[in-house]
């Protein structure tokens, strides 16, 4: 069977690739974005079958590309999960608003995200 792929999206490189190391340990084949338009562009290219989304990027906010992605019939079954360091209400709100599937905040339960992410794929 053909490993699920996780797109991670986020500018921090060294957390992309500490993610990237737990997530490939636990079969997933993982593809890497650092700013939101290239986040944008590899999950239009790629359709991943999960995104991992920060909030706070460059060139575009992990808000927009969610948006994006959930507004199109093409992407809007890619479960995204926003992945960020703002933990308030409102960000959360906002981030359901624009369509993500789960909502994890740094510092983050590593076993927790990897939950989420078998919950949405249905693992």
């Amino acid at each position: 069977m053909a490993k699920k792929r996780i797109l991670l999206v986020d500018d921090e490189k060294d957390l992309i690739e500490t993610l990237a190391f737990r997530l490939e340990a636990n079969e997933y084949e993982v593809l890497k974005a650092y700013d939101g338009q290239e986040g944008l562009d590899k999950a239009r290219k790629e359709k991943p079958d999960l995104i991992i989304l920060d909030l706070m990027l460059p060139k575009m906010d992990g808000y927009k590309v969610c948006r994006m992605l959930k507004f199109d019939e093409k992407y809007k079954q890619i479960p995204i999960i926003m992945f960020t360091a703002r933990a308030q209400d409102s960000d959360k709100k906002m981030g359901e608003e624009v369509g993500a599937d789960g909502y994890i905040t740094k510092p983050f339960d590593p076993k927790a995200l990897l939950d989420k992410i078998k919950e949405l794929l249905g693992e």
